[in-house]
């Protein structure tokens, strides 16, 4: 088709397909037609002509009316949710719900039918009288029409997340880290950072009244080298990364031989070398880990041990053992299961469950990587609780998968083919971002009633006090972009939202946990105070909080939203030392990132950093001539006197580095996701050094409010 027609407008409107919006300086943008074609193929609609786009769209409206039931309802409680079922003429039919919990309830109808012809045949619509007065979960609707029996998954979630106790009260306000996990190394890591180090640094934190520590994302990367550097492009969202373990925290270790222990330490000794590199070397640290785990696999487990394996790998069920059978494929075949052999390909087919079986020991192995990984996430958890931290770990949720990972083979058609997601362009890439990460389909999660949804979403809360959710207007909408076309040429994907943000929020309230939204970009008006008003907290980064409604000026502190985590930097900025320094700006020029010359750049940087700090001047939490590291203390001071109820201090901060951590845009242009923690001068800093130093400790108590 080479026409957006009204037809085809129409059609896309009811795929959540947008054909026009505004990008980030308020410029009125359409759609191309090759856009909406590809993305509508994407979600299984093919509009090749004319007829094709009037078949589908007859497809959409009568879609429901020929199916008994819909694929799912996800609703509020307190609210009757709108339960339809659709029967043929002079069929009867029964209802009946049936509680999470087990309990059964009958099901009438409310008001009268309504009828129109389907296929040449009557149908009529009839509405069950379900009521208001459901508890949250998980419960199931089942429609029996003549001899023919349906289901349906009928979740109720709160109106709205509470606050943990800590949070709730007037100006309750709790300070915490956050950490690229990876890089925060100490002595005894082994090339990388580890859950061992993380409880340290939880537990240093805590003993400077911190009460949580958020760390990037610790999905699960490939199992064989190169491994992806990138937490935001993992192979699954639901499981973690082995590159985490602490190899000596594992009990078997103790059933250990001496040949055998002094093996260990042979491998912990060549990682521990890579602790003197100037970025982080995954793929070395990981062959060396992977040798001393896989010689720790082949000990003897207590029975007590084994049973808390077998229960684990009984939990986590289909999902763990599809992730481990991929792993172990990727073993012999490598990690782009799109290269494999044509009946590898389908994880349900019979060539992978000979495979599975075959290699019944190899996928074992990975069973049981994930089943330390939880106990060791667990425990710190646990440790970071018991030291006084109210929450203590914030996990943290990518926007994705990698198209060739896990979880692209494992979940089928929940992902689209043919698109990924990225980014519009923004003030700080103004050329766009491709993330190369297949989205979600809207459609085929409902039919799957949110089932893959939820699972990551549990998985990730499990030991965690909250979760931050990046992009989480990803749960509205998400830039698609057909593959072959550029980033500014897709287009936004509407989702569920009420449904997204209800489980999510489900899943929280059950956890007892707090969800933090990084509602950065281009955000609709409606978007942010949907969030609020259901208990999602917002992130707020202190150098863009300005009155964007007013004349752009900065905020006061008290103006400043309540329910928010407040930064002064984020992942995808400088350290503040470094943007302080304007590190950013030379190297998104040297990158060829920006539309505008150098010097604009540069005297657009300094105006705007230079207002922030005037008006530190101005309050009395900056002298005259300070340093940056004083213009570092004075930015987190301010922080302390907005009404956030979380505050949020980089480690990176703490140790003076300079580096950018990631600049969106880039691969292999910049080392993202590969620069080790540093100090001033740029030469490595470990825990046990941090940990002594007088500006970490001043900084922490400025973020705690202790003078």
């Amino acid at each position: 088709m080479t026409e957006l027609t009204p037809r085809l407008t129409e059609l896309a409107h009811a795929h959540g397909v947008a054909t026009q919006f505004w990008d980030w300086q308020g410029r009125h943008t359409e759609v191309s037609t090759q856009t909406v074609v590809a993305v509508l193929a994407a979600l299984g609609v093919d509009v090749a002509d004319e007829e094709g786009v009037e078949r589908a769209l007859a497809e959409a409206e009568l879609r429901p009316w020929r199916r008994v039931l819909p694929p799912v309802v996800v609703t509020v409680q307190g609210t009757a949710p709108e339960v339809p079922v659709h029967v043929a003429r002079g069929v009867r039919f029964e209802a009946r719900l049936v509680l999470e919990d087990g309990t059964e309830r009958e099901l009438g109808a409310a008001g009268q039918p309504q009828t129109r012809e389907v296929d040449g045949e009557p149908v009529a619509r009839v509405l069950l009288d379900v009521g208001d007065d459901l508890p949250l979960g998980w419960h199931t609707v089942r429609a029996t029409c003549g001899e023919r029996t349906r289901t349906m998954p009928l979740v109720v979630t709160p109106a709205a997340l509470v606050l943990p106790e800590a949070l709730a009260g007037d100006g309750a306000q709790s300070w915490g880290l956050m950490t690229q996990l990876y890089a925060m190394r100490s002595a005894e890591s082994w090339g990388i950072g580890d859950l061992a180090d993380l409880g340290d640094a939880g537990a240093w934190a805590a003993g400077m009244g911190a009460d949580f520590v958020l760390v990037n994302p610790l999905h699960a990367a490939e199992p064989v080298p190169p491994v992806e550097p990138s937490p935001y492009l993992p192979t699954s969202r639901r499981f973690v990364s082995p590159l985490y373990i602490r190899v000596e925290d594992v009990p078997e270790v103790g059933y250990l031989s001496a040949a055998e222990r002094q093996l260990v330490e042979w491998h912990s000794d060549d990682a521990r070398a890579y602790l003197d590199l100037d970025f982080i070397e995954r793929d070395a640290v990981w062959m060396a880990k992977e040798a001393a785990l896989r010689m720790i696999f082949r000990q003897r487990r207590s029975l007590r041990r084994a049973r808390s394996f077998h229960a684990f790998v009984e939990r986590e069920g289909e999902g763990l053992v599809d992730f481990a059978t991929w792993c172990a494929l990727c073993q012999l075949h490598g990690t782009s299961w799109r290269q494999w052999p044509e009946e590898l390909q389908d994880p349900r087919s019979a060539a992978v469950e000979t495979f599975r079986e075959k290699h019944a020991e190899e996928v074992e192995f990975h069973l049981w990587l994930q089943w330390i990984l939880d106990d060791q996430l667990a425990r710190v958890q646990r440790d970071l609780l018991d030291t006084g931290m109210s929450l203590g770990v914030l996990a943290d949720l990518a926007v994705g998968v990698h198209p060739d990972g896990a979880d692209a083979w494992s979940l089928g058609s929940a992902l689209a083919r043919g698109v990924t997601v990225g980014a519009p362009a923004d003030q700080y890439n103004q050329v766009g971002q491709d993330w190369s990460q297949p989205p979600w389909r809207p459609d085929e999660l409902a039919e799957l009633g949110y089932a893959p949804y939820r699972d990551m979403v549990r998985a990730a809360l499990r030991h965690s006090g909250g979760l931050r959710v990046d992009h989480v207007l990803g749960l509205f909408r998400l830039w698609w972009i057909p593959q072959g076309m550029k980033p500014f040429q897709g287009t936004y994907v509407r989702y569920d939202h009420e449904a997204m943000i209800g489980i999510l929020l489900l899943e929280a309230h059950r956890a007892g946990s707090v969800v933090i939204g990084e509602d950065l970009g281009t955000v609709e008006p409606w978007v942010r105070d949907y969030l609020r008003d259901r208990g999602v907290m917002g992130t707020s980064i202190l150098w863009f909080e300005r009155d964007w409604d007013g004349d752009g000026g900065l905020l006061d502190p008290e103006q400043w939203r309540e329910l928010c985590l407040a930064t002064v930097t984020t992942h995808d900025l400088p350290p503040t030392a470094g943007y302080l320094e304007g590190v950013h700006v030379e190297l998104r020029h040297r990158l060829g990132l920006l539309e505008r010359s150098l010097e604009e750049e540069q005297a657009e940087d300094a105006r705007s950093r230079e207002e922030v700090l005037a008006d530190l001047r101005r309050r009395g939490l900056l002298r005259e001539g300070g340093g940056v590291p004083q213009q570092v203390e004075a930015l987190h001071s301010f922080l302390t006197r907005t009404p956030a109820r979380l505050v949020g201090v980089s480690v990176s901060d703490l140790a003076g580095d300079k580096r950018v951590i990631n600049q969106p845009g880039t691969d292999e242009e910049y080392p993202n996701w590969r620069v080790p923690l540093a100090g001033p001068d740029g030469s490595r800093v470990l825990l046990e050094e941090l940990f002594t130093w007088r500006s970490a400790r001043r900084l922490a108590r400025t973020a705690s409010q202790d003078d």
